[in-house]
This record gives structure tokens, C-alpha cells and sequence, in this order.
């Protein structure tokens, strides 16, 4: 079927080819002649003919529906590079900690033993000691305290890109502040969560308000935040399961009366 429609569309008879050259080029002398060639044109061509325009817009309609359904195919594909993309910033990130002083990698990762070792060691002992989770709370305090106050250490110096205004100074203020609500609470809990709202305030004026810091010191401060953040919400999580325990065997000795 396709042969005959492109015979019938693509070749004229030869009457119509010795027909089309002189009679063109009475078009600008005479418009009735043009319109007698219009007829007999007509007439010598195929039924099944077409006019050339329509087999130009059928090749734009292939070209247009060729740039259609290429549209979808980018579209899935830029999930995947971004999927293949996204494990390289990880990467790239932690490999940054290589370019730290080692003063400085050394003190911040001994900086965290205390806070993972008080955790660690009632989870071990399976005890709850309220000594211990105090003792973890006043140490994160201690700890919020120095990470604001690094802030006026970086802004007062005078080549310092940062400048000792009040946005820097007083924002330095605020986790000292939070540290110090945190210490007031009686319970662990709500001391620690206290804590947590520090870190994260602390954090975000480092990683983000400053942006001339190096890329080792803020991967260094995301991943100490993070581990600060995580053994913080242990020793919250322990004396809340301690508590729990603590009130069955309550419930279970009435019972038992």
C-alpha cells in the first residue's frame, strides 16, 4: 500500500512534467492562463495525488514527533544521573576530613568519646545511672558553650571576613543561653532536648551564616553534631525506658499484693 500511495504522490506522468515548465512562467502575465494549468494539472495527476506542500509538512510532522517523544526520554534519564551523582558529594564530603589539620581532626573526635561512651556504657550495663545522664548533659552544655563562643574567636580579628557587629556577636550568645536553660531542668529529657535545639542553632550559623569557613572544618562540624545529636537522644531514650521498666515492676509487686 505504501508503494502505491508514494508513486501515486512522488511520480507525475510525463504529461504532467512537459506541462509544468512553460506553463509556469506565464503565472505573472496572465492569471486566467494560470488557472486553465491549475485544471489541467488536476486532470493529468493522480487521484491519489498530493501537492508537495503536504509531503514537506508530513516530514516537519516527523521531525516534530521525533523532538515529542525525545522530551520523555531526557526526563528519565535525569533521575539517574542525579541518583549516580549523589553518592560522589558523600564522598567528596568525607574525603575533605583528609585536608583538616591534625590537631584539629584529633581534638574534635576525642571531643566525642565522652559523649558516646555514657550512652553506650548503661546501654551495655543495661542500667539506667542518673549520675552518668547528668553528667552527659553538662557536658554537652560545656561543649554548646565553646561552639558559640568560636564565633567571636573568628569575627573579632581584623582581616576576619566576618565583622564583629551585632549579628555576629550576639548570635554567638544564643547557644551559651540555650546551654545554660538546659543545666536548670530537673529532668534529663528536657535538658536534652534543650541541647539539641543549641547544636542545631550552632550549626547553621556555621555551615550556612559563614560561608568562608573551609569545607574540612564544616564536614567535621556536621559529623560532630550529628554524633552529639544521637547520643544526647540515647541517654533521653534509656531513662525513658528505665522509667517504663521502673513502673511495671511497680505494677506488677501491687498486683502481686
Amino acid at each position: 500500500m505504501f508503494p502505491l500511495i508514494q508513486r501515486c504522490c512522488f511520480h507525475t506522468p510525463f504529461k504532467l512534467q512537459k506541462l509544468t515548465a512553460p506553463k509556469l512562467l506565464l503565472y505573472g502575465k496572465n492569471k486566467t492562463t494560470c488557472s486553465s494549468l491549475g485544471l489541467r494539472l488536476q486532470r493529468d495527476m493522480c487521484p491519489l495525488s498530493r501537492s508537495p506542500h503536504l509531503s514537506i509538512a508530513s516530514v516537519y510532522a516527523t521531525k516534530l514527533q521525533g523532538l515529542h517523544t525525545s522530551v520523555p526520554f531526557f526526563k528519565k534519564k535525569a533521575p539517574r544521573e542525579y541518583e549516580m551523582k549523589a553518592p560522589g558529594v558523600l564522598k567528596r564530603s568525607m574525603e575533605s576530613l583528609k585536608d583538616s589539620p591534625k590537631p584539629a581532626l584529633y581534638l574534635s573526635l576525642g571531643a566525642l568519646i565522652p559523649f558516646v561512651s555514657i550512652p553506650l556504657s548503661m546501654a551495655i550495663q543495661g542500667t539506667y545511672y542518673p549520675e552518668l545522664a547528668f553528667a552527659h548533659i553538662m557536658y554537652g552544655a560545656v561543649t554548646v558553650s565553646f561552639l558559640g563562643g568560636m564565633r567571636w574567636g573568628f569575627a573579632l580579628p581584623e582581616n576576619s571576613p566576618a565583622k564583629p557587629d551585632w549579628l555576629n556577636l550576639a548570635n554567638s550568645t544564643i547557644p551559651p543561653i540555650f546551654a545554660c536553660q538546659a543545666l536548670l531542668f530537673k529532668d534529663v529529657t528536657q535538658g536534652a532536648v534543650m541541647l539539641v535545639m543549641a547544636l542545631g542553632i550552632a550549626l547553621h550559623y556555621d555551615v550556612s551564616l559563614l560561608p568562608t569557613y573551609p569545607r574540612w572544618f564544616k564536614v567535621l562540624r556536621v559529623v560532630g553534631t550529628l554524633v552529639m545529636v544521637f547520643s544526647l537522644l540515647a541517654t533521653a531514650l534509656l531513662k525513658t525506658i528505665s522509667e517504663i521498666e521502673q513502673s511495671n515492676s511497680r505494677n506488677e509487686w501491687q498486683s502481686r499484693k
